[in-house]
């Protein structure tokens, strides 16, 4: 299997507090460097889960674009279409947890992914739309969300990332002449926000009316709902000792790419990607190593 997964790709910095969080004052606490972005992130679970991944995204030509180009080579992932941008710094995912592994609070510098545009995806659409299946996230602009839409052959499945990226695919679905999505996943907050809902079902029926065909909406503790074709499930979240909730959604969504093209139906893939998110939030990392093992 061929997946080629398009969006961002960064350095984290990841802070978890030793005790409570104190405000405007500095905190005791266990500072982590890693590599994450949520289009890498999801490369590197899929290919830990044993599939051929082709990765296209954007680096910058600092210190931490060469780390970043290094360590998906050594992940296995194909990073022939990805470029180093000259002049440009790399992204830098910058969040600070709980002593628990909550996240707090979080700054995402992607600008990088700005160049992710709809001319520059062209160029790559062949290579591209050779895959089985084509994953993106919302890092990269609405325009190229749009093209991907319009001219991905296999099935697109797309991460909403966060409550103001998130906005870029259902603005791209309201454009769109023929508005159609094969699967979007989001979180509570991201469905609320782009829909304007009190409700993650109302937000649901919303999304669905706008041509989104299958519809993972994750809710943390409470599992994740399901939607297709007016049927809903929702799923119990798996037990777990959490230490850390970076790269939980991204490892969900690898889960579920990756048990559809298994062949596994709608919407078992949900369990699958309870169990890769479960992989997740039992590292320190936002990838968690073991994916594999404990997946299957």
């Amino acid at each position: 299997m061929l997946i080629s997964v398009i969006g961002g790709a960064n350095i984290d910095l990841s802070a978890q507090l030793s005790g409570p969080f104190l405000g405007g004052d500095s905190n005791p606490g266990h500072v982590d460097i890693g590599y994450g972005g949520v289009a890498r992130n999801i490369a590197q679970n899929l290919s830990l889960l044993g599939a051929k991944v082709q990765l296209l995204s954007t680096f910058g030509s600092d210190l931490f674009g060469g780390l970043i180009h290094d360590q998906c080579k050594r992940a296995g992932i194909d990073i022939r279409l990805c470029e180093q941008v000259q002049g440009e710094r790399s992204g830098i995912y910058l969040c600070i947890n709980n002593h628990s592994g909550e996240m707090i609070a979080a700054v995402a510098d992607t600008d990088v992914a700005k160049h992710i545009t709809p001319a520059w995806i062209e160029k790559r659409t062949g290579e591209m739309n050779q895959a089985d299946c084509i994953v993106a996230d919302t890092n990269i602009p609405e325009e190229s969300i749009r093209y991907l839409m319009m001219n991905a052959t296999a099935p697109l499945f797309i991460d909403g990332v966060s409550t103001t990226k998130a906005h870029r695919v259902t603005n791209a679905l309201l454009k769109s002449k023929l508005p159609h999505l094969h699967t979007l996943k989001l979180n509570r907050k991201e469905a609320l926000a782009v829909t304007g809902t009190e409700t993650y079902t109302d937000a649901a029926q919303r999304l669905m009316d706008m041509g989104v065909e299958h519809l993972y909406i994750t809710l943390g503790s409470e599992g994740v709902y399901c939607r297709h074709a007016g049927e809903e499930w929702l799923f119990p979240a798996l037990p777990v000792d959490v230490v850390n909730t970076t790269g939980a959604g991204d490892a969900f969504l690898a889960g579920v790419v990756f048990a559809h093209l298994k062949g596994i139906p709608f919407p078992q893939t949900a369990q699958y990607g309870l169990m890769a998110a479960r992989a997740a939030l039992m590292s320190e990392k936002a990838v968690n190593p073991e994916i594999a093992n404990i997946l299957l």
